[in-house]
């Protein structure tokens, strides 16, 4: 015979100032842990997001990022002539690209912060579709001008439209901003990749990566043979999705094991404040407890109705935990991109399954703090209690 759930919900209003502080404890617990995969979740995004399934990025072999590459001229022809390579009127859309990293004072602290400059071809808007700028225009080749992502113009001092910025020895001019869709290229600098190459004084027959629109994604595999399998080259050749993919694991899951860390060490305090609640109410109802006893309600109706009231105590905290973080939803925050060593601007992304994890870690937390006082109830002799009815 089971125990009423209409019971346990009047148990816990009448302890309700105890009730409170588990619910509370359980809450900002569930609200940090959540809040945690959110910021992974919304690192990981933007940068997969950069990638597109119908584009392709060629490194040398052995690179695992632009950083570390290196690509010939005769090699950028080579892979402009593969097979599956998407053309237009003017040629290829294919872009040779270099990278490099400058440092830039931050808006909010005046602090010198790096930023990704990327050194792309006149064709680059056509290779990456959904960038598209905004505010001005696109620089011209072989001139010292820059186009500057949204969200690097809102983070870096000086990249306002028209201004004019020194940075590798060189006076460049802001002529546009672009939109990048939420990106990570919406946190770079763009320019002439020649142009670069010159003002840092590098080889200006080498870039650091090419990027190509291939016909269709399924040409991805065609494309992929015929440049490793012919002589004149040593390349890598991923997918674009597939690269940043790549790109952001490392720093995917630091947050998410250092947010399962501290939600862990927070949840410690939350089960011990849920051990404090269902501790006190079994010594509260004593003789209810014995009088139940006695009536007819088993040890295992006693143990289930003390685990639900501490999983009703957890469920609480845990759905108060998942609406209080709900408005960091796409607020936008920044972090260094361990594998450019640039600064990144990315939104929080709170998931229904996120919410559902955080839900789940506040049962798991209610249960811990349930069973023991569950079993000490049940284990309450009977014959005592009734005794000092």
């Amino acid at each position: 015979m089971a125990i009423p759930l209409g019971y346990n919900v009047r148990s816990v209003g009448q302890r309700w100032t105890s009730a409170v502080v588990a619910v509370l404890g359980i809450a900002g617990t569930v609200g940090v842990f959540v809040a945690m995969l959110a910021l992974a979740n919304g690192f990981r995004a933007t940068l997969v997001a950069s990638g597109s399934p119908s584009n392709a990025i060629v490194q040398r072999a052995g690179a695992d990022s632009e950083m570390v590459s290196a690509v010939t001229l005769d090699q950028v022809r080579v892979i402009e002539d593969a097979p599956g390579v998407a053309r237009d009127a003017r040629g290829p859309l294919a872009s040779a690209e270099v990278v490099v990293i400058a440092g830039f004072k931050l808006r909010s602290s005046g602090t010198v912060a790096n930023a990704q400059v990327r050194g792309v071809s006149e064709r680059a808007l056509q290779v990456r579709d959904t960038v598209r700028v905004v505010r001005g225009r696109f620089f011209r080749p072989g001139l010292a001008e820059l186009v500057v992502g949204r969200n690097a113009v809102g983070a870096y001092q000086g990249f306002d439209l028209g201004s004019t910025v020194r940075f590798g020895g060189g006076t460049w001019t802001v002529v546009g901003v672009f939109d990048a869709g939420g990106t990570a290229f919406d946190s770079e600098i763009w320019c002439d990749a020649n142009v670069l190459n010159q003002v840092y004084k590098r080889p200006g027959n080498v870039f650091q990566s090419v990027t190509v629109r291939l016909t269709s994604p399924a040409a991805f595999a065609a494309f992929k043979d015929a440049l490793t399998g012919d002589p004149r080259l040593s390349v890598r050749v991923e997918r674009e999705t597939s690269y940043y993919e790549r790109q952001s694991r490392t720093l995917t899951r630091l947050i998410r094991v250092l947010g399962v860390l501290i939600a862990l060490v927070m949840g410690v305090g939350a089960v011990f404040g849920a051990l404090n609640t269902m501790y006190s109410a079994v010594a509260e109802r004593a003789r209810e407890i014995a009088t139940m006893r006695a009536v007819g309600f088993g040890s295992a109706a006693v143990v289930l109705s003390f685990v639900v009231e501490a999983v009703l105590i957890a469920l609480l905290g845990g759905l108060l935990g998942c609406i209080a973080v709900l408005p960091i939803n796409g607020l936008t925050t920044g972090t260094l991109n361990w594998q450019t060593f640039s600064h990144l601007a990315f939104a929080f992304r709170v998931t229904p399954a996120q919410l559902l994890e955080g839900v789940a870690f506040a049962v798991l937390m209610g249960l811990i703090g349930g069973i023991p006082p569950a079993i000490r109830a049940a284990r309450r002799p009977v014959a005592i209690a009734l005794r000092d009815l």
